[in-house]
């Protein structure tokens, strides 16, 4: 349990997050309109999503079957029968004065979701529903001086909204929730999960108590968009309201908006009930049926999760959680791995793709799908490095060049003359030449300067620019060097 400190002692926080992750489908949830990002304003906007009259909505079964495949992927109870229903808010970017969504009866119950913490502990955080619900338009504040534009291409997008249990303690906790259930959807193929386009969008439900005493007032912080973001808002927002209860002061339950710039949650609107929207069923739409069948169909598909292919990795290549975790977490980097390590040390292949491989993207600032080094090169490279083809000195440079080049580990060895000199004869005379210079430096280590040893190798690894088989080095100096 993560507690806060406060001038009247402990305090503890509980966090609900309801998350809206954007269907990948191609057209909105009631009519055909593109999806498409980045496109110009209003230019994705059928009748029905500018709700003109007489239009009526046609649900888009794609949309439906991804909502049942992540509930599904949330071991999740799927609702076979599920009602759409109008919730009525007026705002300038939601045409029909109401939102097509799910309150009654959604397509999605209760599911779970395990977080797996930096301690190697787990977490099980309880999932009350996914529904499916349209999204509204957007409003663009910074066009004009005093106008307000509207721009409509989001309009009738589908969204699932994803409503976790309030079991969550801390930011830390709240950031791995978001961070895993993406991860997921992208495993799915459900959500893309791009923040930083408007696909998966965060409300976070904050409030504090006493530890083990009953729920305090809860703020909710509206559309937070980057993990980093949900951590701040979310521990700015506790320690706010734990400052304003030892004040004498009470929590009002409103909903707030995360100024970004300044670290800060900003009040936005007083928190609406679920009465407020007076929500009922949507007279031009059928209650959504199910077949049980199709249901099966959709589970007997799934692909293997996260969770799934953490515990492979561990039994299969015998490698630690943490670097199973690190290695899952993305299914590109996952593949890649899987590529490397087939018929290899996977071990060695894990080093080198975590290490050298992360840390040049990283550099790079490219994901792993556009890696300039594909899998089947590194493998290659690391099948060199266990053959003794060159050593792991050696590795590191072709490495570099493969990333600049984008050439084959094998090419880049034989047209630099790289191999490795495992030849005895050609180590010996190199160590003897270096022996003949070192007389002084030899009496020095046989009378127990154990530490020069490594002088040695590195002036033979350096005669023979890197390439002489460092196990041959060893053996050959010791022998030499006891005399």
């Amino acid at each position: 349990m993560s507690l806060i400190k406060g001038e009247t002692g402990d305090w503890e926080m509980v966090i609900g997050l309801e998350v809206h992750a954007q269907v990948s489908s191609q057209s909105k949830l009631f009519s055909g309109a593109s999806t498409a990002f980045g496109s110009e304003p209003n230019t994705q906007v059928s009748l029905v999503d500018a709700a003109f009259p007489g239009m009526l909505p046609v649900i888009n079964k794609l949309c439906v079957e991804q909502a049942v495949k992540t509930g599904l992927g949330l071991e999740a109870e799927i609702n076979l029968v599920s009602i759409f229903d109008r919730k009525n808010y007026f705002y300038a970017d939601l045409p029909a004065g109401y939102q097509i969504s799910q309150y009654t009866r959604p397509v999605v119950g209760k599911g779970r979701l395990v977080l797996d913490m930096p301690d190697g502990s787990s977490r099980e955080i309880g999932i009350t529903r996914l529904h499916l619900e349209q999204d509204a338009g957007k409003s663009l504040h910074d066009q004009h001086p005093t106008q307000t534009y509207i721009d409509l291409n989001r309009s009738g997008i589908a969204l699932m909204e994803i409503v976790s249990e309030p079991d969550i303690r801390s930011s830390e906790e709240a950031a791995a929730y978001v961070k895993k259930l993406r991860s997921i959807l992208r495993y799915l193929g459900t959500c893309d999960g791009n923040m930083e386009e408007g696909s998966m969008r965060c409300d976070c439900n904050v409030s504090v108590r006493k530890p083990g005493g009953p729920l305090g007032t809860r703020c909710e912080i509206k559309n937070v968009n980057s993990m980093r973001f949900v951590m701040q808002a979310i521990d700015y927002e506790a320690r706010r309201q734990i400052e304003v209860i030892e004040e004498g002061g009470t929590i009002k339950q409103e909903t707030r908006l995360f100024d970004s710039g300044r670290g800060i949650t900003r009040p936005m609107r007083s928190k609406e009930e679920a009465h407020d929207y007076r929500y009922f069923p949507d007279p031009d739409l059928l209650p959504l049926e199910l077949d049980g069948a199709w249901v099966q169909q959709l589970r007997s598909a799934m692909p293997e999760l996260p969770d799934a292919k953490k515990a492979r990795f561990v039994s299969q290549y015998a490698l630690s959680p943490y670097d199973a975790g690190v290695l899952v977490d993305e299914l590109a980097s996952a593949n890649y791995f899987e590529t490397v390590a087939k018929g290899r040390d996977a071990k060695l292949a894990c080093n080198w793709v975590m290490g050298d491989l992360f840390g040049a993207l990283n550099k790079l600032g490219v994901d792993i799908a556009n890696s300039p080094v594909k899998a089947e090169s590194l493998g290659e490279l690391i099948s060199l490095i266990s053959d003794n083809t060159i050593s792991g000195r050696i590795a590191k440079d072709v490495f570099a060049a493969m990333l600049d080049t984008g050439k084959n580990a094998g090419a880049i060895v034989e047209e630099q003359g790289l191999r490795q000199v495992t030849d005895t004869g050609a180590i010996e005379q190199a160590i003897d030449a270096i022996l003949a210079k070192e007389g002084e430096k030899i009496a020095e280590y046989r009378s127990g300067k154990d530490k020069l040893f490594g002088f040695f190798v590195g002036q033979v690894m350096k005669a023979t620019q890197g390439k002489a088989n460092p196990a041959l080095v060893n053996d050959l100096l010791k022998k030499k060097l006891a005399g």
